[in-house]
């Protein structure tokens, strides 16, 4: 079953079970994944990497809303929002752990032949496709810089 297929099944469970917050989060998701399909070059049926993607982009948007709310001591604003995030989590894969991603990182370095700052966006863009979904861009990034220089 596709990602978008599952998150419909989930949606319907959730309106069952009278789950708002977990149904908000799912018709979120809903929402991103048809603005996917629909948008230009997109096709019928929906790729689960981009559906990782979009969920992705849910996830750091509304982990990014909650630090700001919790700055704001909007505490009434800032459980909602975690708990949203911790449901799209739920449908994302497992993150890397920081030695996962060092090794991971490292492999794309020897694979690329790099061995400077210069390299740094080649090995960037390999390790971007390689690495979506499973580690923020951001800490990618980091540890690309830590292990070039």
């Amino acid at each position: 079953m596709s990602l978008f297929n599952q998150i419909s099944e989930d949606i319907k469970a959730a309106m069952l079970a009278r789950d708002k917050v977990k149904l908000d989060a799912l018709r979120n998701i809903k929402k991103e994944l048809i603005e996917a399909k629909t948008a230009k070059g997109g096709n019928e049926e929906l790729p689960d990497e981009v559906a990782i993607k979009a969920i992705a982009k849910l996830a750091k948007q509304g982990i990014d809303s909650a630090e700001i709310y919790k700055q704001q001591n909007r505490m009434d604003l800032y459980e909602p929002e975690i708990a949203q995030v911790k449901i799209y989590e739920s449908y994302l894969p497992k993150q890397m752990s920081d030695e996962e991603l060092t090794a991971a990182v490292s492999e794309i370095i020897k694979k690329t032949g790099a061995t400077s700052m210069k390299d740094m966006g080649k090995v960037m863009g390999m390790a971007s496709k390689e690495l979506s979904g499973k580690a923020d861009g951001k800490l990618i990034s980091e540890k690309v810089k830590s292990l070039l220089s």
